[in-house]
């Protein structure tokens, strides 16, 4: 004979169904809880630090748009920022635009 036969499990040796249910809920807990963590709580951080950046902005500062324009803030407003991007060249732009700020005198030269 090729084939064994197969017998079915008897009830009382069957597993209980509330367990089950339970251990599946836990797992949905603990990946949210994970999801928290790594993912929404990092990113909230980030967008906390970066309203406060742009709500720092002052005259003199240098900016970077998120268009990739790059100047130094000449008048600031409750919602725009005024930037010289070049000699005598101004543009209006809303804060909510600006991607980087760096502080009027700016970081350490990369040579130095």
């Amino acid at each position: 004979m090729i084939f064994t036969p197969a017998f079915a499990q008897s009830a009382a040796a069957a597993p209980a169904a509330g367990g089950g249910t339970m251990f599946l809920l836990l797992q949905f807990l603990l990946i949210g809880i994970i999801f928290w963590f790594f993912l929404i709580r990092p990113q909230q951080r980030r967008a906390k630090e970066h309203r406060a950046l742009i709500d720092s902005v002052k005259k003199g500062d240098t900016v970077i748009t998120a268009g990739g324009i790059y100047g130094k803030v000449s008048k600031v407003e409750t919602n725009v920022v005024e930037i010289e991007i070049a000699s005598g060249v101004k543009v209006k732009v809303v804060k909510g635009t600006l991607t980087d700020v760096q502080p009027l005198g700016g970081g350490k030269a990369a040579n130095d």
